[in-house]
Parts: C-alpha cells; structure tokens; sequence
C-alpha cells in the first residue's frame, strides 16, 4: 500500500504552506486521493510529484489557471511547450522593463552625487534631461558622422592634390567642409535647449552667445532668456521651446 500524506505532511515536502495546499484543493489542481475516517484529506506519492510539479510551474510564474488548463489536456507536453513559450516572452519583456528602470535609477544615482540640495524642482529637472538623453547622444552622433565625412571628403582632396598634383577635388572640398560646418553648427543649435537651474525653465540663448560662450561637453555659460541668471546651464535635445515648455519643467 502506497504510503498517504496529510496535508501539513505534503506541505512540507514542498516547502509551501498549508493554505497554499488547501488553496490548490479549492482551485481543483490538486485534490486529494483519500479522505481519513475523520474528514481529513489524503495525499498519495502521485499526489506529492504532482504536487512538486505544480510548485516547479508556479515557481516559473506560470498562472494557475494554465496549470490547471495543462493538467487536464490529454496532449499535456504540447501544451506545456505552448505555454512555456508563452511564458518565455512574458518573462523576456519584464526583464527588458526591468533592466531600463535600473538603468534610470543608476543614471538617477549619478546626478545625485554632488547635489547639496534637492528640491521637486530639481527632480523634474534630471527626470526631464534622463527623457532626452537618448535623443541627444543620437543627434551628437549623426553630427558626428556628418563631420567625419567632411573631413575624410577634404583629407581625400589634399592627398590627391599632393600625389597627382590635381588639385580641383581638394578646392571643392573647401566650400563643401564650410557648408557642412555651417549646417551641423545651426542644427545643433536648433536642436538644443538649456535648462536653467535658477528658475528651472528652458529657454533658447542667441546664436552669438550660444556659439562663443564657455562650454563643457554638457552645460554653456548662459544667460538665461526667462529669469537673467547667468551661469553654466544644463544642455539638453530640444526643438524650439513652446509656450507650455518655457514654464517649469514638469512630468
């Protein structure tokens, strides 16, 4: 005779609590094989693999109802395959979500170091410039490649002239280097807003200032359009500002 488990029994076997036993009983997934001569339920040896089986499934975080769906079906691998495919795409998109909210929260971290204070102001700030970083490393890098072919355009002109003494590609060069010059410097412009730590709104300097102003690879030394503060503000991708994105930053 095969050896019966009580349901505290099953339990810890499985490492899971009673109600989760009696929970799967009311949900029809795993109903016992006996009831003792006082009402208490029975488990047989098939009752505990099924058992372990169920918790393999949830551990995978497979629902209960496709549990339930899969114990039932006479084609059990079929469905099973199915559903842990299924599963694996579930799982897959979670992860991608996951894996971009801890790279927000660590880029959060970096911004953080060195604040003395913060403010709701200041948090819509970086949460603002977090948005728009990926538009702005796009933008720098198709400049960036712009410009390489320009220069790779003129290099190509100069060592022609000098090994064929042909020096027509290289004078046509020139203009077209200053064209391009000129278009990648206004499109930077034009694709590029500032946010002022002062009054926390964004704003567009003048061509001049913008183009012969103190700069690092992130801030200009500006003189805000909004509030007159003068003083390194954040660069950020941006078209030209509406009315609603020259108020405070907000969500």
């Amino acid at each position: 005779m095969s050896e019966l488990f009580t349901t505290g029994e099953i339990a810890k076997l499985c490492g899971v609590t009673v109600r989760t036993v009696q929970y799967y009983d009311t949900r029809g997934i795993l109903t016992p094989s006996e009831l003792s001569d006082g009402g208490r339920r029975l488990y047989s040896e098939a009752d505990l693999r099924k058992m372990k089986m169920i918790c393999f499934l949830r551990s995978l975080d497979l629902p209960i109802d496709s549990i339930g769906k899969l114990l039932r079906e006479e084609n059990a691998r079929e469905v099973l395959r199915l559903l842990l495919e299924q599963q694996e795409q579930v799982l897959t998109a979670e992860l991608s979500d996951r894996q971009q909210k801890l790279e927000r929260l660590r880029e959060l971290q970096k911004w953080l170091v060195g604040m003395n204070f913060l403010s709701v102001d200041s948090i819509g700030d970086i949460a603002y410039l977090m948005q728009n970083r990926k538009k702005r490393h796009r933008m720098l890098m198709r400049m960036l490649i712009a410009g390489l072919i320009s220069e790779i355009f003129e290099w190509s002109g100069l060592v022609l002239g000098i090994v064929t003494g042909n020096w027509m590609p290289f004078i046509f060069s020139i203009p077209f280097t200053v064209i391009t010059t000129v278009f990648l410097v206004r499109h930077y412009y034009l694709h590029s807003v500032y946010l002022c730590p002062a009054c926390h709104r964004l704003f567009r300097p003048h061509f001049r200032e913008f183009l012969f102003t103190a700069h690092t690879p992130n801030t200009r030394k500006l003189t805000c359009t909004e509030c007159g503060h003068h003083g390194f503000c954040v660069e950020t991708y941006g078209l030209k500002p509406t009315k609603g994105e020259e108020n405070h930053v907000e969500n």
